[in-house]
């Protein structure tokens, strides 16, 4: 493992901060670290100030350290806003529309603002020079993943669907300011997440919600050929980034040398296709499980059986998920039955 590294004033630029992973973020650098984070947020997406004060409800003192500005990150940052943001060591670029029906349903809008989001972020990058620009991107961009087969880092991108192939424009877009402006830009390919406070559209949630209705649950598939993931706690995955934060510096491009920008696969630690994952969550929840197989490819056009990344990379360097997959899935389930309201 590499030295740590210090930044000069230990401030985060955190996008997405009241979205799902973002808030998991949030609250991992407050516990971990001392640093400041300065929160941008839209409240126009999937981002509720809800999640916001569920990390500091159990810890107020933790409000000095933390600053939300809303701002709409499909236009750029006003001079005023920039002011207010300040000098920010690292920035970490994870504000998305994530869903993939929604953005196979009306694609263009979809597309629009993620690829606005990843252009104005790079644009005040430019101008700020942060020493870190972390660009939170997902496994789909490299396309389905034939059984046997999980991709590496820098294979060939082959998104999809709109979702992917808008996070794949957002890739070539930082890549390409790391060339041209020198921003320090690292890509993070993420793996699907779960965990507290997740949007009921997801499939994790939607399940949990189905199963302790007593609802069908529908497994995109067939008996013979059932869909399958790499699932991660968003809990794991901040421990992840901060990981990269604290011991990887970016490399930098130079002429003289045939270099890429970093690129981290985050990987959980099984893969599950949807039934186990389904029978995996009623068992959890002391539940029958009563389903069914929809095929997904009428359904779901532009979705995939399998997505799977080698998780290897990250591994070698010395990253170890805090939580295994049935503690952190067993967690949230015991939270969310606590909290049914987040259902």
């Amino acid at each position: 493992m590499e030295n740590l590294i210090t930044f000069m004033n230990n401030r985060v630029l955190l996008t997405g901060i009241a979205g799902f992973a973002g808030s998991h973020i949030l609250e991992h650098i407050m516990v971990n670290t001392d640093w400041h984070v300065i929160g941008i947020a839209s409240w126009k997406h999937k981002g509720t100030p809800e999640r916001v004060e569920e990390v500091w409800k159990l810890h107020p003192e933790w409000k000095e350290r933390i600053e939300i500005i809303t701002h709409d990150l499909q236009s750029p940052f006003t001079e005023l806003t920039k002011k207010r943001i300040g000098k920010c060591d690292v920035f970490i670029n994870i504000a998305s529309e994530s869903h993939v029906d929604r953005s196979i349903t009306d694609p263009v809008p979809f597309i629009e603002n993620n690829v606005k989001i990843a252009l104005n972020m790079l644009e005040f990058a430019r101008e700020s020079k942060p020493h870190i620009f972390i660009q939170f991107s997902t496994d789909e961009v490299y396309g389905v993943a034939p059984f046997g087969k999980n991709h590496k880092e820098w294979e060939s991108i082959v998104p999809s669907n709109p979702y992917s192939a808008s996070k794949a424009c957002q890739e070539a877009i930082a890549i390409s300011y790391w060339r041209t402006y020198g921003v320090p830009v690292i890509i993070t390919n993420t793996m699907n997440l779960f965990g507290e406070t997740q949007d009921p559209e997801k499939f994790i949630a939607k399940t949990i919600r189905a199963v302790l209705r007593g609802e069908k649950v529908t497994v995109h598939g067939t008996p013979e050929k059932i869909g399958s993931r790499y699932y991660l706690h968003a809990r794991n995955m901040a421990d992840a980034l901060l990981f990269i934060l604290k011991y990887k510096k970016p490399t930098l491009y130079s002429q003289d040398t045939d270099i890429l920008p970093d690129r981290y696969n985050i990987v959980g630690d099984i893969e599950l296709n949807n039934l186990e994952m389904a029978q995996t969550i009623a068992r959890l929840c002391n539940k029958e499980l009563n389903y069914e197989f929809v095929n997904h490819h009428a359904t779901r056009p532009g979705h995939d059986y399998r997505y799977a990344l080698d998780g290897s990379k990250l591994r070698n360097i010395g990253w170890i998920a805090p939580l295994d997959f049935e503690q952190s899935l067993k967690k949230y389930i015991d939270w969310t039955l606590l909290n049914k309201t987040w259902l």
